[in-house]
């Protein structure tokens, strides 16, 4: 893989970046700025981002194959190597089935995307795919630079780890700086319970041995203290560490609430 990754990555929605947050997270000693919410059209964030740093840097995670094609993603992706050269990783993925009405079965429609892209002139080792199931993390590790699973534990990154091989792995941990249990699961419920109606994260968190009972009614304490953990600095970087020992390359950081910067600075100040 040409793109160079630190061990540190934050995500975060397209709309909730410009470029004196990429500046100040590469200040902090993150490595890379994962780019949420189905980014697509002509990418133009990405230059924004890359323009405002030396270093970083940018992944989309994910551009959704059901949205923009790989033609005009490639013209995209190809603008931005040209002027910021080993930055910038184009991440994709099959979003959700029950949010695209175009949505057929995902692996060959993924196959189809990738062979799109490479007849653009995409290099393979510039591409990662979202993936969660041993059939995309397999296809991640053999067609791709690696695979970024969104919404796992460490046991997940585990497990991936031994399916991919050598192949980048980046997923995406969440957490809440805050030391009321109370106040950070319902803070962690409310942006987060809707993943619980898609088929294909409550089949993962299924293989993960949760049950329908953990993820029923707006999911129980178990569940989302294993997904979006909660407390000081320590208990909030020894989630994103867990990542890291469990055969993690990168992990992307979402921190959840209004204001990152408070976990994004404990984690970076103990991790960095």
């Amino acid at each position: 893989m040409t793109v160079k990754l630190g061990k540190l990555g934050i995500w975060r929605h397209h709309s909730q970046v410009d470029g004196d947050f990429a500046a100040k997270a590469e200040e902090l000693g993150y490595s890379a700025i994962w780019l949420g919410g189905s980014p697509g059209g002509d990418l133009a964030v990405v230059d924004e981002l890359l323009a405002a740093t030396r270093s970083l840097v940018v992944a989309t995670g994910i551009v959704n194959i059901w949205t923009d094609g790989p033609g005009g993603i490639a013209a995209a992706h190809h603008r931005i190597t040209d002027r910021f050269d080993n930055r910038f990783l184009l991440g994709v993925g099959a979003g959700h089935r029950e949010a695209t009405a175009e949505y057929r079965k995902p692996f060959e429609a993924l196959v189809d995307y990738l062979d799109g892209l490479a007849e653009h002139g995409v290099p393979a080792e510039e591409t990662v795919l979202a993936a969660l199931g041993p059939k995309v993390l397999a296809l991640a590790a053999g067609r791709t630079a690696g695979a970024h699973p969104y919404l796992t534990t460490p046991a997940h990154t585990k497990e991936a780890r031994s399916l991919v091989g050598d192949a980048l792995l980046v997923p995406d941990q969440k957490v809440v700086l805050d030391t009321d249990s109370e106040r950070a699961r319902a803070l962690a419920r409310k942006g987060n319970d809707f993943y619980l109606g898609l088929t294909n994260y409550r089949a993962n968190l299924k293989r993960l041995g949760f049950t329908d009972a953990d993820l029923d009614d707006g999911g129980t304490d178990r569940l989302w203290d294993a997904l979006v953990p909660h407390g000081d600095g320590d208990v909030v970087a020894a989630a994103v560490q867990a990542h890291l020992t469990a055969g993690a390359d990168q992990v992307a950081v979402q921190v959840v609430g209004r204001d990152p910067w408070p976990a994004l600075t404990a984690i970076a100040q103990r991790l960095a």
